[in-house]
């Protein structure tokens, strides 16, 4: 028996590169309404939370607007501008022959979320997938990891959440899961670490041998 048997992920800077998507389509729709204010290096702290906590952040008395010109323009240049990371594709699919049930919890839309797992094929190997649109509460609230665990019928002894913000971790502490921080991290893995996952993947393939542990060994 494996040590974990359902794994969840988030999307965007963990399974698949969008850092240049997104920091181009903040970039460009913030200069539209803020010329010369903004520069990436004040967007990286935020990313992982959610498309509206952002802009308010940013522009709070403009911020469905500025919503909707990000969304818009994302879209165009999405299939542009996302990329593949290493070892990703190969191993979610040896994650799926070894009966691993696999789900997404992202605090991005469903439609361009859904762009991007067709975009690499990761979307056939999902069992679950919780969106922004899917819960009240969003992570590191621990609501939308719940629901995804719910949906797979998953053991919280035999779970793992992986992801490459602090929310991603903290959502996965606060549902009393085991948590996995990505050294490709935007924000480094040295910030990851200080929160305390319970791994640091270097690789998205050090997934496999962490998975498979035996339970005897906890």
């Amino acid at each position: 028996m494996y040590r974990y048997q359902y794994v969840l992920f988030d999307l965007d800077g963990t399974l698949i590169d969008t850092n240049n998507l997104i920091l181009t389509s903040f970039m460009y729709t913030l200069e539209k309404f803020y010329p010369g204010k903004y520069t990436r290096e004040d967007l990286i702290p935020h990313m992982g939370k959610p498309l509206y906590d952002q802009m308010e952040l940013f522009g709070p008395e403009r911020s469905e607007e500025l919503v909707q010109v990000y969304r818009e323009h994302n879209e165009r240049v999405h299939d542009e501008l996302v990329e593949e990371f290493p070892n990703v594709l190969d191993t979610i699919e040896q994650l799926a022959k070894m009966g691993i049930k696999m789900g997404i919890v992202t605090t991005k839309q469903r439609k361009t979320a859904e762009m991007g797992l067709r975009l690499f094929g990761l979307d056939k190997y999902m069992d679950t997938f919780i969106s922004y649109q899917d819960t009240e509460k969003h992570k590191p609230h621990p609501e939308p990891v719940h629901k995804a665990m719910q949906a797979l019928g998953a053991d919280p002894a035999r779970t793992l959440m992986v992801g490459d913000s602090q929310y991603d971790i903290q959502a996965g502490q606060n549902a009393g899961i085991a948590s996995a921080g990505v050294a490709w991290s935007l924000k480094g893995a040295s910030f990851l670490s200080s929160f305390n996952p319970t791994y640091l993947l270097n690789d998205m393939s050090d997934i496999i041998q962490i998975v498979k542990q035996p339970t005897r060994q906890l």
